[in-house]
């Protein structure tokens, strides 16, 4: 699969997510307790109505602890957007039980589309 920013200036955080939001990714999202906010509308998405699209992680020059990820979301009604969260031991664990939620969701889903074909 080719990755759609693969071309663009994608070295740092701003210039990735600018990229996003120029390609239509313009909702805020938060992960809570609940699942994913989206903190525009204040709707509440379970795992299984997202996908993760496409994603970056970011390096911190001078600091490890400097690491982040950006996300971006697609939802089952139409949203787009982002979420950011610090990678390694500073994430956010309600970041990344979702994720790991929405990734085992999507492979479940990878192999029964598979072994129909």
């Amino acid at each position: 699969m080719k990755n759609p920013t693969q071309n663009l200036d994608l070295t740092t955080m701003v210039s990735t997510l600018n990229s996003f939001v120029q390609r239509g990714y313009t909702e805020d999202y938060k992960a809570v307790s609940s699942g994913l906010k989206a903190l525009k509308t204040g709707k509440i998405y379970l795992p299984q109505e997202v996908v993760v699209v496409d994603f970056h992680r970011f390096e911190g020059t001078s600091d490890p602890g400097d690491e982040s990820i950006l996300y971006a979301i697609e939802t089952d009604d139409g949203g787009k957007g982002t979420l950011v969260d610090a990678f390694g031991p500073a994430s956010d664990s309600f970041v990344t039980t979702f994720i790991q939620q929405v990734e085992e969701i999507s492979k479940k889903t990878n192999v029964k589309i598979n072994e129909n074909h």
